[in-house]
């Protein structure tokens, strides 16, 4: 399947170079970009999560993108959408994604970017729905959701496989929106 690459007026969602590593670790470190997950990443679990990036785009063609300004060419952060990769009761679904380094926080970027990534799913992938999560204490990126179109489906919050039983992060928010829903708001 070939790579999709999408941009908008201050970005490319772009396909990863062995050079952005640096940044994605420094991005990955940062304790309070990752205040909303259970730890930072050192410099291997990036390497790591960025193995497992190419490796869904060579699946599937699309993923979690390298965010870059036009510009200045920096890499701010991380963006896409990526088939949901736990069990849970709205598997199979693809969500939508990003982290941003916080030189980069309320610019704009992550909606713009986000925007950027619902066109593909629904024009380019031909998806029915999107979905989005977080823990309850992430607030801006709930307001990214929310600005982007998708709604909160209380009914669908659920306690994330992925993080240990009792961690005060386990308990995640869902947001989704269906591909009517985003047309309409076109």
């Amino acid at each position: 399947m070939p790579l999709i690459e999408t941009s908008t007026e201050r970005l490319l969602l772009r396909a990863w170079r062995d050079s952005d590593l640096p940044a994605l670790a420094a991005l990955n470190a940062d304790v309070e970009v990752m205040r909303h997950f259970p730890a930072p990443m050192d410099a291997e679990q990036s390497a790591q999560l960025l193995a497992r990036i190419r490796a869904h785009f060579d699946e599937h063609g699309f993923g979690f993108w390298a965010l870059e300004r036009r510009d200045t060419g920096e890499l701010i952060g991380v963006t896409g959408l990526a088939q949901v990769g736990f069990d849970a009761p709205f598997v199979p679904a693809v969500e939508i994604g990003w982290r941003l380094a916080r030189a980069h926080w309320r610019q704009g970027y992550a909606g713009e970017a986000a925007r950027a990534s619902l066109a593909v799913a629904f024009e380019q992938l031909g998806l029915d729905e999107v979905l989005s999560f977080t823990v309850p204490a992430n607030l801006p990126s709930q307001a990214v959701m929310r600005s982007i179109g998708m709604q909160r489906d209380e009914s669908g919050d659920f306690l994330h496989p992925r993080v240990p039983s009792g961690h005060p992060l386990q308990p995640h928010v869902l947001y989704r929106i269906s591909r009517e829903q985003w047309e309409a708001q076109r």
